[in-house]
């Protein structure tokens, strides 16, 4: 959040830490419960990323119409910036889906801005496939895109 936030990039998540949002809180702690949860670690431990992957993309993105597997989630420690921890997971990701036979892996990403997040997806092998809005009450509309890969 701190590194969006720095780049003037506050229309994907806000300005507020997750971590002090109870609603954003109470997300994560479903997400950990519901979902298949993967952490990357650096050698020494420390967390370097996280995936969230669901059989079932978010409530507000078009269903695919056949078997997928989504991510739901996918952050990275920006401190570690280039070291390949988002490839590492979307790698994950798709062996996860070859694992249960699922042909659909499908991600969604802020699609307002200059489309940079986007273009890092399609970077890791994903192509776009689709755009959505989300609605939110007294506030502007959230534009997303959605990705996917064959497999």
């Amino acid at each position: 959040m701190a590194w969006l936030k720095e780049r003037g990039r506050i229309d994907q998540w806000g300005t507020e830490p997750f971590s002090e949002l109870p609603e954003r809180v109470a997300q994560m702690e479903k997400y950990a419960e519901a979902f298949l949860l993967r952490v990357a670690e650096t050698a020494e431990g420390r967390v370097a990323g996280v995936s969230v992957l669901a059989d079932e993309p978010q409530p507000f993105v078009p269903a695919a119409g056949e078997p997928e597997l989504y991510v739901r989630l996918l952050v990275t420690d920006r401190a570690l910036y280039r070291a390949g921890v988002g490839a590492a997971l979307v790698a994950d990701a798709r062996a996860e889906a070859e694992r249960r036979g699922v042909g659909l892996l499908r991600v969604d990403c802020y699609g307002g801005g200059d489309g940079a997040l986007a273009a890092q997806y399609e970077r890791l092998g994903f192509t776009q496939c689709g755009a959505f809005t989300v609605e939110r009450p007294g506030r502007p509309t959230w534009p997303g895109r959605v990705l996917e890969i064959r497999l």
